[in-house]
């Protein structure tokens, strides 16, 4: 068992990248977009060693030193064309043959404004982003040309760039605005500025992050609070085309220092270098709402990243480890998740762990409320549920697990619903490619998953309540129950002897109506002829009338058999042998003689004879018959 201290949320991957570090000789570049890491050596001339997004993607080469140092370097997305900064009003563009490249059809393109920086945004297009606006350029290696494709006048200090959003940030000149801008391939589209609340308000380049979470672009900016003095970020929301980016929450960090800002599986995380520690926050959880903005404190109390050894080269079959420097004045971020030691020539991916942040919430239903927003939090709330109802079960937890069912079952019906009408609404041909298109919800729990941690309780004193209560929340939400879970609250109930509860689930329905659940029923009736009447009303309320006749066949019922047969079945289609059959086991004289006298009537209206038809193979029903009532026979011969 973990002692408190030693509890850690967040960690750094184990498939980090090994790369050469920062040198006299050696600069280190990253590019977000591609997730590429550059190690340039002597300005190309002896090298450039270019990783990622993982470490066995590799390409080595090199390229003339064309004077000036390397101001910034990144691929385009094919890795065909390299683009590189080497002043403040040019990019050259470098064209490769495979993994090497054509320094002799180098393009250099100037420009009369000061570049900031520059963003692939298609394999041939590039954005330049300089203080007089955004300018995309499409390049042309076969005619050695750059040419102007679009572009968007406006006087810029800074900027910030979103490589999951396609979106530039820009801060203007004028009244220090901070406007989203959507930077395609071909197209510039300016957003609406985002609401800072003070005109003039002049935000810092430094203090700026951007980031999406829960899908949604987020304008994370770092202040300090006039009041407390105490920092905090302000959460700007795109919500929506055409609207403003909105501060929507509030995270109050309660410290003073230095922070960074990542975002992992939707959680914005928020590192303090004084003391080491990373605060994690989740948008989607309730918090204090003020003026319609949320505040929220931290899910937990901080805790730092999990230690991390790295494994050096050694002549010894163990090798040494060196223990890296967590929060290291070394460290740069990138979003989403990304840690880069350029020191040390490492870069790491942060990871959420799951399982130890379960022990530190205490509150069940806000924890499951947590794990249902997070990409691997199925398992640990199915496991939550089931420690729930496990051993340490108290009556008292009831209402925690009602809220944790209704909470479950709101996101799956949702989902239900939208996959049905997928399903009925839409004309064959757009069906599948509709319903493909439907993205289910980050933590789907069905009632298969249910079913199986309900299995293990099965037989419990508590488990009739339980399995009670799971039905109830998906009848709130209109979610009808499926074949595994009628058939375990049926097992339940009869187990329990509390048939008028069962009576009632299939009077209203609250359990599927299908002939296996109906069979089921009669398998577990054990000669209660309340069970198997309930069996008989599930059968005829999906009209399975074949099956409630032979029900009644065996219980001895062959009047009200042959009654439903007629109706249901129509005259023609009632099969004469196996209804004298039963009338003859039933060893009831006057059963038999209504069975036979109804089928000769039949037969009188459908041949104009009493006799059967021989391929009805009544032989020895029609003998036992003329055996039985004898003064009937002689009637009949005389009237024939």
């Amino acid at each position: 068992m973990e002692k408190p201290n030693g509890i850690h949320y967040i960690e750094l991957s184990n498939n980090f990248i090994r790369f050469d570090a920062v040198s006299q000789l050696t600069n280190v570049f990253f590019d977000d977009s591609n997730k590429q890491i550059f190690a340039v050596r002597s300005g190309g001339a002896t090298g450039v060693v270019v990783k990622g997004p993982v470490e066995d993607t590799v390409i080595s080469f090199c390229m003339s030193d064309r004077g000036g140092a390397i101001r910034s370097i990144k691929f385009s997305p094919d890795n065909q064309v390299l683009a590189v900064q080497r002043k403040e009003n040019a990019v050259e563009f470098v064209c490769f043959q495979g993994e090497q490249p054509l320094l002799q059809d180098i393009i250099t393109h100037q420009v009369k404004t000061l570049i900031y920086g520059f963003v692939w945004v298609h394999n041939r297009e590039l954005a330049l982003i300089s203080n007089t606006g955004v300018e995309i350029f499409q390049v042309v290696p076969e005619k050695r040309q750059v040419r102007s494709v679009k572009a968007l006048s406006i006087s810029i200090k800074w900027f910030a760039w979103c490589c999951d959003a396609n979106v530039a940030l820009l801060c203007t000149t004028e009244g220090n605005t901070l406007v989203p801008v959507l930077v395609k391939q071909k197209v510039i589209t300016k957003l609406p500025k985002v609401d800072l609340g003070n005109p003039g308000r002049e935000v810092q380049e430094s203090k700026v992050t951007l980031g999406r979470v829960y899908g949604v672009l987020a304008v994370l900016i770092l202040q300090s609070n006039s009041s407390t003095g105490m920092m905090e970020v302000e959460v700007h929301l795109l919500n929506g085309p055409g609207l403003a980016p909105r501060k929507c929450h509030v995270l109050r960090l309660s410290l003073v220092g230095r922070f960074a800002i990542n975002t992992v599986d939707n959680l914005i995380v928020v590192h303090h270098q004084a003391t080491a520690t990373s605060l994690l926050f989740d948008i989607a959880l309730s918090g204090e709402v003020i003026d319609n903005v949320t505040y929220h404190a931290p899910i937990t109390t901080g805790r730092s990243i999990k230690p991390f050894g790295l494994k050096l080269p050694s002549l010894s079959p163990d090798g040494q480890i060196l223990q890296c420097e967590l929060y290291s004045t070394n460290w740069v971020l990138f979003q989403p998740n990304i840690v880069i030691d350029a020191k040390l020539g490492c870069m790491w991916y942060l990871n959420l762990s799951i399982e130890p942040l379960c022990n530190l919430i205490s509150d069940r239903i806000r924890l499951t409320e947590f794990l249902l927003q997070r990409s691997c939090g199925k398992q640990m709330l199915l496991k939550v549920v089931q420690q729930l109802m496990g051993d340490q079960y108290k009556g008292t937890l009831l209402p925690v697990l009602e809220t944790i069912f209704d909470k479950i079952n709101k996101i799956y019906a949702s989902w239900v619903h939208l996959e049905l009408q997928n399903q009925t609404a839409l004309p064959s041909n757009v069906k599948s490619t509709i319903t493909k298109s439907a993205a289910p919800p980050i933590v789907l729990i069905e009632q298969s998953d249910m079913v199986q941690i309900f299995q293990p309780i099965a037989e419990r004193p508590f488990t009739e309540t339980v399995l009670m209560l799971y039905l109830q929340s998906l009848n709130k939400y209109n979610i009808s129950a499926q074949e595994e879970l009628s058939k375990m609250i049926i097992s339940e109930l009869i187990r329990n002897h509390s048939f008028d509860t069962l009576r009632r689930l299939v009077s209203y329905s609250m359990l599927l109506e299908s002939k296996s659940v109906a069979c089921f029923l009669l398998a577990h009736s054990d000669g209660n002829s309340a069970i198997s009447q309930m069996a008989i009303d599930m059968l005829g309320k999906i009209q399975a009338h074949e099956i409630i006749i032979e029900v009644m066949l065996g219980q001895g019922k062959v009047i009200d058999a042959l009654r439903l047969a007629k109706n249901s079945l129509g005259l023609d289609k009632v099969p004469a042998r196996k209804f004298l059959e039963a009338a003859h086991k039933a060893q009831d004289d006057l059963i038999f003689h209504s069975v036979y006298r109804f089928f000769q009537m039949r037969n009188l209206r459908m041949y104009e004879t009493l006799a059967f038809p021989k391929a009805e193979q009544c032989t020895e029903f029609i003998q036992h018959y003329n055996n039985t009532f004898p003064s009937d026979s002689a009637n009949e011969l005389q009237t024939s």
